[in-house]
Formats: structure tokens, C-alpha cells, sequence
């Protein structure tokens, strides 16, 4: 029940290369809405029951925060809810805006 660090390049990787994995974001709505990780889904109190109900739990989540601090407390809480391979962002959604602005998503 324990969770693994990840950084943005290898994430970048993984998103290239059609890895399966989920990527949630915990940040604020406001926040999410006004940038986010291509293909990247929204995680809050609302929405996390149907993620557990609905999401495979073999498939890797990447929790993505502002910083990278949240997520690990998120990242920690999910993989004690069934998931077996969960990481946390490092450097968190600003560090991912920092390296790759490119793979930035607009649009809710």
C-alpha cells in the first residue's frame, strides 16, 4: 500500500508512448480548468467514488498536485484503496508547466 515517486520526463515518456495509465488531478476546479495535463482528469471529493468504482485497479494512476506535496497524501491513500501501481508527480503541475508547456490542456 505505498506509492512511487515520478518525474515529468518519464511521465512525458509514458504519455508518448501510449503506456496505459490514468492521470487525475487533485488541484482545484478553477485550477484544472485553466491548464492541465493533456488527457489528465479532474479527482475531488465528488468525483473519487466513481473513480474507484469505475477505474481498473491494475492500471497506473499518476496523482498530480500544484507542487507535488498533495498528491503524495492522495497518491498514499489510493494505492490503500486497491490500486496497485500509483505515483505522485513530482514538482507537481508547475513543474510539469515549466518542462512541458506543449502538453498543456486548455480546455475542461
Amino acid at each position: 500500500m505505498s506509492f512511487a515517486h515520478l518525474s515529468p520526463a518519464t511521465l512525458r515518456q509514458w504519455l508518448e508512448s501510449d503506456r496505459p495509465l490514468t492521470v487525475v488531478d487533485i488541484r482545484d476546479p478553477l485550477s484544472f480548468a485553466g491548464g492541465h495535463i493533456t488527457h489528465s482528469q479532474h479527482l475531488d471529493n465528488a468525483t473519487v467514488g466513481a473513480f474507484i468504482d469505475q477505474a481498473p485497479p491494475e492500471t497506473p494512476v499518476v496523482v498530480v498536485c500544484y507542487h507535488g506535496h498533495s498528491s503524495q497524501q492522495a497518491a498514499s491513500w489510493l494505492a490503500g484503496q486497491g490500486f496497485s501501481d500509483v505515483y505522485s508527480l513530482d514538482g507537481g503541475f508547475e513543474q510539469w508547466r515549466y518542462e512541458h508547456l506543449d502538453y498543456v490542456d486548455t480546455t475542461s
